[in-house]
């Protein structure tokens, strides 16, 4: 039986060539979830949709076929978000490295849909780390690997167990750990996203990536380099 969507709110999150002239795209989908397409002709010079189908354009995408791989069919912008340049932008990029290595195909995922067109608005204009850190509890969260922060004490230090992803109280903190603590009143911030306080923001951040981290279990994420990259010059 053919399988056939019409009219799916999307994003393209990556794109590689495939055969002669066409091209694998990665989708991040309102009501799929993850979806791996072939854009037949993408890559001849005269497409007429190279230029729409670009990550962080807000797009509707109609796709059929009989497997998991399936064939795009029609792909036109649904609007403009704007310029992503510098920061901003590898940021962006992370976003989309960190949903096309840790999303299984055809899981649907409508709130963090949603999180990431968040994301995308925001990181033009605003103070890019808070919209960051919302994407990346909301992403673990979706993924159900979130760390349970309810029972959390504001006047004890914590601990992260790597291997159990656990957060333990802990009264002798051990130098060769210290990435791994964190202040109980911190916590509490991060749970409620409140990012007033810059030292919050610093333990977030540490604490997002413990965990993305773990996740990840090893893979590289090359929008990691190029930020750094960026910083030494």
């Amino acid at each position: 039986m053919n399988y056939r969507v019409e009219r799916q709110a999307a994003y393209v999150l990556h794109t590689r060539p495939y055969r002669d002239t066409s091209a694998l795209v990665d989708l991040l989908t309102l009501e799929h979830g993850r979806v791996s397409v072939v854009s037949r002709g993408l890559r001849r010079p005269g497409s007429k949709i190279r230029g729409i189908l670009q990550p962080f354009v807000p797009l509707q995408v109609s796709w059929q076929g009989r497997n998991d791989l399936k064939t795009l069919t029609l792909a036109e912008s649904a609007g403009y978000n704007g310029l992503l340049k510098g920061k901003p932008l590898i940021c962006a990029l992370y976003a989309n490295e960190l949903l096309h290595k840790l999303l299984a195909v055809f899981d649907p995922q409508p709130k963090l849909f949603v999180y990431y067109q968040y994301l995308i608005n925001s990181l033009i204009d605003a103070d890019i780390e808070i919209p960051l850190r919302i994407f990346e509890r909301q992403l673990i969260a979706e993924l159900g690997y979130c760390v349970d922060l309810t029972q959390i004490q504001a006047s004890v230090i914590y601990c992260y167990q790597l291997e159990q992803k656990l957060l333990t109280p802990v009264t002798v903190i051990q130098e060769q750990h210290k990435s791994r603590y964190f202040h109980g009143h911190h916590l509490l911030a991060i749970a409620n996203d409140d990012y007033v306080d810059e030292a919050v923001k610093r333990s977030a951040k540490r604490f997002m990536r413990l965990q993305i981290d773990s996740l990840l279990e090893g893979r590289v994420l090359n929008s990691r380099d190029l930020l750094l990259s960026k910083k030494q010059k």
